[in-house]
């Protein structure tokens, strides 16, 4: 009988790997990740030690000045605050950070890649090249993703500084005091241009950032324009044409536009000549904030808490969105912010000054440096269409610590309205003497309105009748959703603390 003859061996190369082979793959393997991840954390690392080694110096040299660059960047800012403003707000400075995160995205991309070539992928096992390539490809795009992010929010930061403070002329502070008119541009349907509708004017104390709202009513008339101005030289009587308020300055220097031949804003230059007449102080600066898109920046803050004190329409009964913010301390969104603010309707207008102070106020103290870096992006898209003005970009860096400074402190407020002043015929020694006296209890100069101004007769006698008057007369009536009333005045309008009354 015929023997079957055993079947053939199988070799080795078909069967299992040996014991060697394991150990050569394993390390293959080992070695390709770790060359990804020295390249992660440490860039040129793996070029020096398993490829060319002057690329690997070069980028190791240029990774550990940039960390010594941004150690001893933070370490300055933490020191001296107006470093860090200066990086943030200067655009040849941005412009240059933002095109060196560019190349270092690039560059580190291109030093991840070469780390995946240096460890050879294709000796390696399919399911070990699978899980380098994948490796390569997340850290890759991880590292370029933030990089690139990081370019853009530079980026945003340098064209909302571009957009936003486009002036020339740098004003020194006035009796040690920055004077800013904040102007709310009413641009709805069937207005043309963006007519100012609301103003304030923030006096900021040059040192301690304490700062004073001085708020003016839009039907004030028969007010003078500061000495020299266009303005004055038109109205020598100050402005009493027929319909003529402060509001509408802006109007008709827009409308006469001719007389104004070297500014680029007659309405807003103009405005400015009235408020310096009433107040008897010189204005820095303007700022100019569309009511319409101020929403937008509340949105983009996560919204703002206030204490709706009575319910506050929204809209008109004629709108089709009528509707209340009903009373109790709420975070309001961008529309009802704004509406908070500028409703008028079973309301008016004093009311809604002191109302619009409670925004003003709640808003600086409410956005903190976390929120703002938290929503940057946001924040930047919203303030380039919402705010025009002309501090120059030199001067943020002076006035970003002022506001930090203010942000902890009581801001005061007075508004030049009923029943301290008569708006339709305001007396102008009354009204200098109400904002001095505002400013000088700010600074500490005037402890307590006591009977001892009767005694400086005149306007100042008068002033301080009228607000001891108010003081009595003020209690917890409401109406039109602020503390006070438009007889007794509204506690908002006139206080050291707005936060406190509001």
């Amino acid at each position: 009988m015929a023997t079957l003859a055993p079947p053939p061996a199988r070799s080795r190369t078909n069967d299992q790997p040996s014991p060697t082979e394991e150990r050569a793959a394993r390390v293959r393997y080992r070695r390709a990740i770790a060359l990804l991840v020295m390249s992660l954390l440490v860039p040129g690392s793996a070029q020096l030690i398993a490829g060319n080694r002057r690329v690997g110096r070069i980028a190791l040299w240029t990774w550990v000045g940039l960390i010594a660059a941004m150690v001893f960047s933070v370490l300055l800012g933490l020191v001296w605050h107006g470093f860090a403003f200066w990086l943030a707000t200067t655009p040849w400075v941005l412009l240059i950070i933002r095109l060196g995160l560019i190349a270092a995205a690039i560059a580190w991309v291109g030093l991840i890649v070469d780390a995946w070539r240096l460890g050879q992928p294709l000796t390696l096992r399919l399911n070990h090249r699978r899980v380098v390539v994948a490796l390569n490809g997340v850290l890759a795009f991880s590292v370029a993703g933030v990089l690139l992010f990081g370019s853009h929010l530079v980026d945003a930061q340098r064209q909302l500084v571009q957009d936003l403070f486009g002036g020339s002329q740098v004003v020194g502070a006035h009796d040690g005091r920055f004077n800013i008119l904040l102007l709310g541009g009413d641009a709805g349907a069937g207005r043309t241009g963006l007519r100012p509708d609301s103003m304030t004017v923030a006096s900021i104390d040059a040192d301690s950032g304490r700062t004073v709202l001085i708020g003016l009513p839009r039907n004030m008339a028969n007010f003078p324009f500061e000495k020299g101005s266009v303005m004055a030289e038109e109205f020598p009587d100050g402005f009493d044409c027929d319909g003529c308020y402060l509001n509408a300055v802006s109007t008709w220097a827009e409308d006469h536009s001719d007389l104004f031949p070297k500014s680029e804003h007659p309405g807003i230059d103009a405005t400015i000549s009235g408020v310096e007449g009433v107040t008897g102080l010189k204005m820095n600066y303007w700022a100019m904030v569309d009511l319409q898109g101020f929403k937008d920046l509340v949105d983009a803050v996560g919204g703002v808490t206030l204490n709706v004190r009575q319910s506050i329409p929204i809209g008109l009964p004629t709108d089709d969105f009528y509707d209340h913010i009903e009373p109790g301390v709420r975070q309001l969104n961008g529309f009802e912010t704004l509406w908070f603010a500028r409703a008028r309707h079973d309301s008016n207008d004093y009311s809604r000054m002191a109302r619009q102070k409670c925004v003003m106020t709640a808003m600086l103290q409410q956005i903190s440096p976390q929120t703002a870096i938290k929503n940057f992006s946001a924040i930047a898209q919203a303030s380039g269409s919402m705010v025009s003005t002309n501090v120059p970009a030199s001067e943020v860096s002076k006035f970003i610590p002022l506001a930090l400074k203010a942000k902890d402190q009581k801001i005061s407020s007075v508004s030049l309205v009923p029943p301290l002043i008569n708006t339709a015929d305001p007396d102008m020694s009354v009204v200098h003497n109400t904002v001095t006296e505002a400013i000088d209890k700010a600074e500490g100069r005037v402890e307590e309105n006591d009977g001892a101004e009767a005694d400086k007769g005149g306007g100042e006698a008068a002033s301080a009748e009228a607000r001891k008057k108010q003081a009595a007369k003020q209690s917890n009536e409401l109406s039109g959703g602020s503390l006070g009333s438009i007889q007794d005045g509204y506690v908002a309008n006139d206080t050291d603390d707005v936060a406190a009354v509001c």
